[in-house]
């Protein structure tokens, strides 16, 4: 093989890996833009409560310093299982807060939080009332809310990397 035809074979390649990667991200943000329609937009619905551990949580205060990551999961939740640990990951460096949906009453969550050596903040939504209120019908949900304003949702599998470019572009 000559190496102008290895160079128009790498550039095709090359070229196809693009295309096909442009193709994923379009259709990944048409999924997202779908599963996302009934999830609340705009101005977040307020949220004023405590946490598991006793810690008072003011959503709209807390946002008006810079960005919160609001991840809405569930112990049951397979998908949660392979998004959490990236949330507990960027929650060393990024403000968190997460509700866990359905998942049993303080203690249940607490024992499943210490299984998993999770230590990110977490408001338990046992019954569902906070999931409905903001519109959640996916676990896992991911919601950028900057001084006091949902600015990015998406749902599924996220990566450190996505959370982290979703925060900055807040």
């Amino acid at each position: 093989m000559t190496e102008k035809k290895i160079k128009r074979t790498w550039r095709s390649r090359f070229k196809s890996v693009l295309i096909y990667c442009a193709f994923l991200l379009v259709v990944t943000w048409g999924v997202d833009l779908w599963r996302a329609q009934s999830i609340a937009s705009g101005k977040a619905p307020g949220l004023l409560t405590m946490s598991i551990k006793g810690e008072k949580i003011d959503l709209t205060a807390i946002s008006q310093d810079k960005p919160v990551l609001v991840y809405f999961w569930a112990t049951w939740c397979s998908v949660c299982s392979t998004v959490s640990p990236s949330v507990d990951f960027v929650s060393d460096n990024m403000q968190v807060i997460t509700v866990a949906l359905s998942s049993g009453n303080d203690k249940r969550v607490q024992q499943y939080l210490n299984a998993k050596n999770y230590d990110f903040t977490v408001i338990n939504d046992s019954k569902g009332l906070i999931g409905r209120a903001w519109g959640i019908s996916l676990t896992p949900t991911l919601m950028v809310i900057d001084k006091g304003q949902i600015t990015s949702v998406t749902t599924g599998f996220t990566s450190p990397f996505g959370m982290w470019a979703r925060m900055l572009l807040s």
